[in-house]
């Protein structure tokens, strides 16, 4: 039976990504307790990098934002795993960590990063409202324009 998460995922018209396989020596996600570390999602779909490139530059402001939404979907789907399937064990999103492929001066992180802070809030409710830091990086993994990281608490 589907939870009141699933639900709402299913009225945002939102499937989530099956959860991605680490692609080196460490796990998707670690539990300490009743908290959940997930690591680095960058932008999949499909088993490939959807948006790749520098933000401001090669990528648009507008796909970086469509990346980083791309990337709490796929901390969703981690979570989801973490849990046993079941999101409505999520009590509250507590931090996000963005990184946002971006050239020297660029100042619109905070920008492109909502797009995973407005998914988490829309899905989660209040219980995604978060904690945050959207930081510009020289480079990210297989060129990846977004990389975020999140930290969730679980009953």
């Amino acid at each position: 039976m589907a939870g009141k998460i699933d639900a709402r995922l299913a009225e945002l018209g939102i499937e989530l990504p099956e959860a991605a396989v680490p692609v080196a020596n460490y796990v998707a996600y670690a539990i300490s307790g009743n908290i959940v570390h997930v690591a680095g999602q960058l932008p999949m779909e499909n088993g490939a990098v959807k948006y790749v490139g520098i933000v401001g530059d090669e990528v648009s402001v507008d796909d970086g934002v469509a990346a980083a939404h791309l990337c709490a979907l796929n901390i969703i789907a981690q979570v989801k795993a973490a849990c046993g399937g079941d999101l409505d064990r999520v009590v509250r999103v507590l931090k996000l960590n963005g990184f946002v492929n971006a050239p020297a001066g660029f100042a619109d992180q905070p920008a492109v990063i909502n797009g995973a802070s407005n998914l988490m809030v829309e899905v989660f409710g209040d219980a995604g409202k978060h904690a945050r830091s959207a930081v510009g990086m020289g480079s990210l993994p297989f060129n990846a324009s977004v990389e975020i990281d999140a930290i969730v608490e679980i009953n």
